[in-house]
């Protein structure tokens, strides 16, 4: 019975998590609370919340992320390749940005970057490839220090940014 009592005691200590405030006050002090602040306080920030932080990624995505950011180039005309490569970067649980090639600019830099307008391809870091080759992926994404498999219960990243909206005409 303590056992159980016991037990019960650490899951819900450990499912309990509390947003935190943290603010500079009109004296200069700065103040760290679980209250949100007083009145007109400027430039508060929130902590403790990792959802809205982005701080649910493991330490060694962190890490990787911040020394080589992956970005994937594809086409509209790209459907299969692309989204096995989409795939590929989600099961292993890389953020990844997406560039959808839609100019002749984004040709270009493809181009440059690559020798060829040839999607999907990716890059790493500095280092890229051309087409998909799951293989070749893996490698890239081992050398930079991905994990080979997403986290328990991460959710799925990368693909398009939305298109800005145009400006109502007045």
């Amino acid at each position: 019975m303590r056992r159980l009592l016991v037990l019960c005691l650490v899951l819900t200590s450990v499912c309990a998590s509390a947003q935190t405030y943290r603010w500079v006050d009109p004296a200069g002090r700065t103040v760290i609370s679980d209250t949100p602040p007083p009145g007109k306080v400027k430039s508060v920030a929130k902590t403790g919340d990792a959802a809205e932080t982005g701080d649910n990624l493991p330490f060694a995505v962190k890490k990787a992320m911040e020394a080589f950011p992956v970005t994937l180039y594809t086409s509209a005309d790209c459907a299969s390749e692309c989204k096995q490569a989409r795939d590929l970067l989600n099961g292993r649980g890389v953020p990844f940005s997406e560039k959808m090639l839609q100019s002749a600019a984004d040709a270009n830099e493809l181009k440059q970057l690559v020798g060829d307008v040839f999607v999907p391809s990716v890059k790493v870091g500095n280092q890229r490839v051309r087409g998909f080759e799951a293989g070749a992926y893996d490698n890239l994404l081992d050398l930079a220090g991905y994990p080979k498999t997403a986290a328990y219960g991460s959710k799925p990243s990368g693909g398009l940014t939305p298109a800005a909206k145009p400006a109502a005409a007045p």
